[in-house]
């Protein structure tokens, strides 16, 4: 059984999208906090090398990458 917090002693610090309180977990509760919902995925990196030569230009013209980190970059691309 899973007792629900009324609205008036709920506390900012509960977590997860229904707030409980007491007693003990139910299998779908423990299921649930086993398995978080899946991230969105990452965007897949350019296929072609001269694409991601240039964001790594990009990068580096726009102070977000240092040159040793362009360079060591740079290296991995084309050791591809």
């Amino acid at each position: 059984m899973v007792v629900l917090v009324p609205r008036q002693i709920r506390m900012t610090g509960m977590t997860g999208s229904v707030p409980y309180y007491g007693g003990r977990f139910t299998p779908r509760q423990a299921y649930a906090a086993s398995h978080p919902p899946p991230r969105a995925p990452a965007a897949p990196p350019p296929a072609d090398p001269q694409a991601s030569l240039a964001a790594l230009d990009r990068l580096l013209a726009e102070g977000v990458i240092t040159a040793q980190e362009h360079d060591d970059l740079r290296a991995r691309i084309a050791g591809r």
